[in-house]
Parts: structure tokens; C-alpha cells; sequence
């Protein structure tokens, strides 16, 4: 059974491949955007570095100073400064700050270059030159959205390519895993998939492995088969030979009244075992299909014919019993087993009930549900039909009335079915079209 945290390899593979693509990328693209940042940044610096070499050119040669309005929006400001102030401060310095544009009159964010020159009377001064960045801003804000749109398409595109190659690659293992959920011993089934198209060794060695131990088990499911039907077979004269000996017993000896009791147990587990190896018996001889022959068999009348048995043989449980056909139900099957099919079904209505209950029968076209009443709890569906499985075990019961319902379902293709619904236990045997007549 799957539990709530369950996941199929290719889903946990994708979501680690996520993440660590995740991590990788995000780390690659702040790395990209600084360094663009840090490029835009020196490319003003550049700029700004040519536009002070040309003030400071200028001035020390005493030729006029670059107009302030020049329609560029760059501004400079020189003034001098003492040996002192020029000793503390760093002869060049970039850095961004607000600044007033006159032509605006309005303070922008700018890119500044402070640097201090000297002229030939050695009287210091300071240039500051700056240029405003809102461009490099804009710049800056395209780039992000590039990386941000690119980074986001990359991660899609990879992680989808990688799940395109994993779907790919594992299609082997998915085509072997559908046949496992198919696969029950003993049943006809598909050979196990051959993953000729498949160059991967492990899929071939896993392939090979499990042809392997289908075949150990279908080796060990026949030799089970067979012992089963030999010793059941090999017990029944023996169980015969003790049943009528105690019958012998009890006619033909002069007994005390607890030697007697004592004698009826012994014969009521003796009957207990020859019904339990007779049912063995006849389960084993479904399992390996001598019930050949096939006719059109009409269930309504089985159904009516038994019912009237079953209520004589459980009349002290007092359960009432209701038929409601709405049609007529005939299966081409072998006749015995369809009676069996019939039988044990009523069989486990009448025994598995309590006092009192009831016993409903729907019979249509295409199937029958046998329901009745019983423990207020529904049943195991994984196990109600294996043998021996017996839930509350009932002294009429062998385990093995629902084992021989679903080998008889599964010999022509019968869908049976259990549901717990309104306190009421059902079971369904419903014909597949293709086998209905």
C-alpha cells in the first residue's frame, strides 16, 4: 500500500534537479548582474575620467573652461584647497551621489569623480566631475530583467530537457513495473518486457532478474498446486476410513455418556477436515483448469434451488433472505463450477451473518451481488480472498469459500468484487462483455 509520502523516482529526481539547478543559476545570474553592473560602472568612470582629463588640461593651460550647458548635463566644480587637504584626501575617488543639474533644476542621481591636481605655482586643487546616471540606471534596470527573463527560461528549458531525457531513459523500468502490477502466479500474463531497444545494462540485468524469478515462482506456485491435489487426494480414504470407523464406534459399542461426547467431537473435527480437503481437492483441481467443459447456464435457477437449502440448513441463525432478479443471468461456464460459484457466496452470507440478519440477492443480465449482514466493520479487502482468510472465524467455515469464488472469477475472466456499504457486506460478480453470451 502507498504511503502519503510516496514518490515516483522520476518526480524526486526532477525536484533535486530543480534545486540544485536552482542554486547554481541564481548564483550564476547575481554573479552576471554585478559584473555588468560593474562594467556599466567602469565605462562611466571611463567617460568621467576623459571629461576631467580635459578640464584639468584646460585650466592649467589657462584656456577656457567647457560650458556648463552644453546639453550633455555633466557638471564640474574645481576649487582650491590647502597642501594640507590635499595630503588627507585621495588624489582620485568614484562615487555616486545626488546632484544639482542647473538645465533640469532638479537634483539627479549622478556618477562623481573626485580628483586633485596642482598647477605650477603648486597651489592645489580639487575637480570634482559628475554625470548623471539615471541612463545608467535605466541600463542597469534592463539588464535586470534580461538576466531575470533568461534565468527563468533557462530553468524551464533545462529542467524540461532533463525530464524529456529521464522519461526516456526510464521507460524500461516504467514498461517492467506495469507488468509487475499485472502479474499474479499461477495466472496467464505477458511475457516480461524485453528491453531490446534498450543499450542500459542495468535495465537488461534487471529485466533478466525478474524473468528469473517469475520463474521460480511459477515453478513454485505449480509444485504447490500439485502437492496440495496429491495430498488431498491421497487423504480421502484415510479420512474416510476414520469417519467410518467412529461411526462404528458409536453404533456398535457399548459406550459411557462421556466417552460418547468425547467420540461425536472426534467425528465433528473429522468432518471439519474432510470438508476442508475436499475443498482443497476441488481447489486445486480449478487451479489447474480440468473443469473444461462449458455450457450456457442459467444462475437464477442455481440461485433459487440453493437458497431454499441454505434457509433449511441455517434456519437457527433466524436470518430472512429476499431474491430480486431483474433479469436473467447465464454464463457460459462448466456447470459444477457455477454451482460452487453460487454456493459459496450463499454460504459465506448465511454464516458470516448475525442473529437475525438478512440475506439480499440482485441478479440482472450482466452480474450478481450477494448482501447481507454481519460484523459492523468492513472487511480486509486486501486478504478477503486468500485462502484460509477467515476474519471472525465461524465453526461452519473452512476459509477457503471466497479463495474458490475468486479462482472460479478469475478462470472466465469474472470481475468480483467486496463494498462495505450501509452496514451491509456485498459481493459482485460481475461478467466482462467480452465473456457474456
Amino acid at each position: 500500500m502507498k504511503g502519503a509520502s510516496d514518490m515516483k523516482l522520476i518526480y524526486v529526481v526532477l525536484i533535486r534537479l530543480s534545486i540544485a539547478l536552482l542554486v547554481v543559476l541564481t548564483g550564476w545570474t547575481v554573479f552576471f548582474y554585478f559584473t555588468m553592473i560593474d562594467e556599466i560602472n567602469d565605462e562611466v568612470d571611463d567617460a568621467l575620467e576623459d571629461y576631467s582629463e580635459t578640464i584639468i588640461i584646460r585650466a592649467l593651460a589657462g584656456q577656457p573652461l567647457p560650458a556648463m550647458g552644453d546639453g550633455t548635463n555633466n557638471t564640474y566644480e574645481i576649487r582650491p584647497i590647502s597642501a594640507e587637504e590635499a595630503r588627507l584626501m585621495p588624489t582620485i575617488e568614484y562615487y555616486d551621489a545626488a546632484v544639482y543639474i542647473p538645465e533640469k533644476e532638479e537634483t539627479e542621481p549622478a556618477r562623481v569623480l573626485q580628483t586633485i591636481f596642482r598647477d605650477e605655482s603648486d597651489t592645489y586643487f580639487l575637480l570634482k566631475v559628475s554625470t548623471p546616471s539615471f541612463e545608467k540606471e535605466d541600463l542597469r534596470g534592463a539588464v535586470a530583467n534580461w538576466i531575470l527573463f533568461l534565468y527563468a527560461v533557462l530553468l524551464v528549458t533545462l529542467v524540461g530537457v532533463c525530464a524529456w531525457v529521464f522519461f526516456r531513459s526510464l521507460r524500461p523500468l516504467y514498461a517492467l513495473l506495469h507488468w509487475l502490477d499485472d502479474y499474479l502466479p499461477g495466472r496467464p500474463s505477458k511475457p516480461v518486457p524485453d528491453p531490446a531497444d534498450s543499450h542500459i545494462t542495468e535495465f537488461r540485468r534487471l529485466n533478466r532478474a525478474a524473468q528469473e524469478a517469475v520463474d521460480r515462482s511459477e515453478a513454485l506456485f505449480e509444485q504447490q498446486k500439485q502437492f496440495i491435489g496429491n495430498a488431498s487426494h491421497e487423504l480421502q480414504t484415510p479420512l474416510a476410513v476414520c469417519n467410518n470407523r467412529i461411526e462404528w464406534l458409536l453404533d456398535n459399542t457399548p459406550l459411557t455418556e462421556e466417552q460418547m461426547g468425547e467420540l461425536f467431537k472426534m467425528k465433528q473435527t473429522l468432518t471439519y477436515i474432510v470438508r476442508l480437503n475436499r475443498s482443497l481437492l476441488f481447489l486445486s483441481r480449478i487451479d489447474n483448469r480440468q473443469f473444461t467443459d462449458s455450457q450456457p447456464v442459467d444462475i437464477n435457477s442455481i440461485v433459487e434451488r440453493l437458497l431454499d437449502d441454505y434457509r433449511e440448513i441455517f434456519a437457527h441463525y433466524e436470518v430472512t433472505d429476499s431474491l430480486e432478479a431483474s433479469g436473467r443471468l447465464v454464463l457460459r461456464m462448466n456447470e459444477t463450477l457455477a454451482e460452487s460459484l453460487v454456493a459459496n457466496l450463499l454460504k459465506n452470507a448465511f454464516v458470516h451473518n448475525r442473529q437475525g440478519g438478512y440475506v439480499h440477492i440482485y441478479l440482472d443480465a450482466n452480474g450478481m451481488t450477494v448482501a447481507n449482514t454481519g460484523e459492523p466493520t468492513s472487511l480486509d479487502k486486501q486478504h478477503i480472498f486468500e485462502r484460509f482468510y477467515q476474519g471472525n472465524k465461524k465453526q461452519e467455515s473452512t476459509g477457503l469459500g471466497l479463495a474458490i469464488v475468486d479462482a472460479i472469477c478469475r478462470q472466465y475472466d469474472f470481475q468480483i468484487t467486496y463494498q462495505y456499504v450501509d452496514g451491509e457486506h456485498r459481493f459482485s460478480v460481475i461478467r466482462q462483455e467480452k465473456k457474456g453470451i
